[in-house]
């Protein structure tokens, strides 16, 4: 259980690293540096929900190991945005205005679900040896203005305030990953077949 915390907080850490970068610099640059938190979290083994979620069956993750990397990536995540607004006034001003335009809507969740593609696509391809997904996937997202519910709640630290589509980013993200995973997973396990086979 240790373990499981303090490799959640580390996650927390990593990606409130990179969304300092992101509220710092902006685009284009921003973005592009806010991948070294989830190549920091993949390579060092660290305990990221969006990371994790997609993999809920495909790793027999228990639910509520899963539950638990959540609520301390939040908690953590919260606690290092509001750490980090003590230290730059510009990414406060900056945070406040990303958070002016989040809304409780569809159209949030699907930005949510889409953002959970592309981190199980990101994951997926790290796993099997390469970081690409990561380096352009993360960018994308941002660029596209996809939700990741950590992401949101170091914003949410930063600026010291909340807001509900908090809510509707991790389910986005819960259901994006479990969704691409679905439709991929008959290709894993024909892959898989096959190496056997050929053995």
């Amino acid at each position: 259980m240790k373990e499981l915390i303090n490799k959640s907080i580390g996650a927390a850490i990593l990606i409130g690293l990179g969304n300092y970068a992101l509220l710092k610099l902006g685009n284009p640059i921003g973005p592009v540096i806010f991948a070294l938190g989830l190549l920091g979290v993949c390579y060092m083994g660290q305990n990221l929900f969006t990371g994790k979620c997609g993999f809920l069956f495909a790793d027999s993750i228990n639910i509520w190991d899963l539950l638990i990397i959540l609520m301390v990536n939040l908690i953590a995540g919260y606690l290092c945005g509001f750490i980090f607004s003590f230290a730059d006034k510009e990414i406060v001003i900056n945070a406040l205005a990303k958070v002016a335009t989040w809304e409780f809507s569809i159209a949030f969740f699907i930005k949510g679900i889409l953002c959970g593609v592309i981190m199980y696509i990101a994951v997926f391809l790290y796993r099997k040896g390469t970081p690409l997904g990561i380096i352009y996937g993360i960018p994308l997202f941002i660029f596209c203005g996809f939700q990741h519910c950590i992401a949101n709640i170091i914003t949410l630290g930063v600026a010291h305030t909340f807001h509900w589509s908090i809510v509707l980013a991790i389910l986005g993200n819960f259901a994006g990953s479990l969704i691409m995973w679905y439709f991929s997973k008959d290709i894993v396990i024909e892959k898989k077949g096959r190496k056997k086979h050929a053995k």
